[in-house]
């Protein structure tokens, strides 16, 4: 009876490691996708680097509008 019970550890063990190994894999998967989306050429921040220039070129752009309005007025 308790080989019997040990052979069931034992298996249980077993289905837990590669449960673990599995699941690390898989989060190492999620985290360099994450990786590559946050960082790549079209990524989520070189995205939004350009859109800060473009929110910086267009504040310009009204700062300019305004000051031409009231040069000529």
């Amino acid at each position: 009876m308790k080989n019997i019970h040990k052979i069931i550890k034992i298996r249980n063990a077993g289905i837990t490691l590669i449960a673990l190994i599995i699941t690390i894999i898989i989060l190492l998967i999620l985290a360099s996708i994450t990786i590559v989306l946050l960082t790549g050429e079209n990524g989520i921040l070189t995205k939004s680097d350009i859109a800060v220039e473009e929110s910086k070129k267009k504040e310009y752009d009204e700062l300019l509008k305004i000051i031409g309005n009231r040069i000529t007025t």
